[in-house]
């Protein structure tokens, strides 16, 4: 089981967009993930508490990054875009660990970028 979550027990049931840019050596980088109207924004999730922060959760435990923001139109809360840093060989092994798992579980396929 993977899941991701913005506030702790509501899994987050829209599946992002997610970008990894990784460094030369392939120790670091980041993976920016776009949700687009997602479950948590909607009026009813009013009163379940705040974000504080997206967690990815699964049998080996969580990783969390706390860069999290919402995107708005015309006044409305419509996306919400966080960044997960990977620091080390190790960390990125596991986050890719974690997204293999989510990715199975959310028919998600992976597109290399095209080298410029």
């Amino acid at each position: 089981m993977a899941v991701i979550q913005f506030i702790k027990g509501i899994d987050e049931t829209v599946v992002p967009d997610v970008k990894l840019t990784r460094s030369r050596d392939g120790s670091t980088g980041t993976a920016t993930f776009r949700f687009t109207n997602p479950v948590i924004l909607n009026a009813s999730m009013e009163n379940q508490g705040d974000i504080t922060g997206m967690y990815l959760m699964d049998e080996e435990g969580e990783l969390i990054t706390r860069d999290v923001n919402a995107k708005f139109i015309n006044g409305k809360p419509k996306a919400i875009e966080s960044v997960y840093v990977i620091k080390d060989a190790s960390n990125w092994d596991r986050f890719m660990r974690f997204m293999e798992r989510y990715a199975n579980e959310n028919s998600l396929s992976f597109t290399k970028a095209e080298d410029s």
